[in-house]
Parts: structure tokens; C-alpha cells; sequence
């Protein structure tokens, strides 16, 4: 499965999850759901997957997570915030770049439709 594949069907499962809650719940909430739905489908999802720093030639464990990790390709950033900044998109980017991984998507469920909340990244 390519990587615009797996960014569709997993905005897709998104969308399913956002139209099925709606906005306004915590970011746990919309994590769980999408989780499930994911997972539903057949893909590999890992949730919460520690993030250590490599810093000076060691690996630290610093208490970062990734969100959810789809078939070891793409990192998901969920948020439920009022609004998407630059903040964000910069801390998906440095997710990417710490672990490794190519494509990222940064999610906004607190927002009426999904699409108006959704972000694609390539590292």
C-alpha cells in the first residue's frame, strides 16, 4: 500500500470519526475512536508510541508520544483546539524528523468540517 493510500484511507476513517462525534470533545476521545476504526480496517496502528531524543549519542526518553503510528509510515498528530498555528505544524515536523518516519497529518477535530482541519506533511 503506497502512501497516498494509506493518508486516504485514514483521512477517510477520520472524517467517519469526526461525523460520527462531531467537534468540541477531548483530543483523547477523537485518539480512541480513530484508534478502533483503524485497526477495524486491517491497518497496524500503534498509539502512544514513545518518542525518545537522540541527543549527544544517546537516546533519551524524554516523555514524548506519537499519537497514533499507521503501518510504520505515518505519524498522526491529533489535536482539538480552536485553531490550527504554526506551533503545531512545526512540532509534527520535529516528530518527523526525530523518529525517522516520512509523512505525517496533522488533525484538527475541534472544527465543523475536518477537511478545514487537516494538514499533510512530508519530512
Amino acid at each position: 500500500m503506497g502512501d497516498f493510500d494509506i493518508t486516504e484511507k485514514i483521512i477517510g476513517e477520520a472524517i467517519y470519526v469526526h461525523r460520527s462525534l462531531g467537534p468540541g470533545l477531548l483530543e483523547s476521545t477523537y485518539q480512541n475512536c480513530l484508534y478502533h476504526r483503524l485497526i477495524t480496517t486491517g491497518l497496524k496502528v500503534e498509539k502512544e508510541k514513545p518518542l525518545p531524543v537522540y541527543f549527544d549519542g544517546l537516546y533519551l526518553e524524554c516523555g514524548y508520544r506519537l499519537d497514533l503510528v499507521v503501518e510504520d509510515q505515518v505519524v498522526l498528530e491529533l489535536k482539538s483546539v480552536k485553531k490550527l498555528k504554526e506551533i503545531h505544524k512545526a512540532q509534527l515536523i520535529t516528530y518527523l524528523k526525530l523518529s525517522g518516519y516520512k509523512i505525517g497529518l496533522l488533525m484538527n477535530f475541534n472544527v465543523l468540517k475536518l477537511v478545514n482541519g487537516l494538514i499533510r506533511l512530508k519530512n
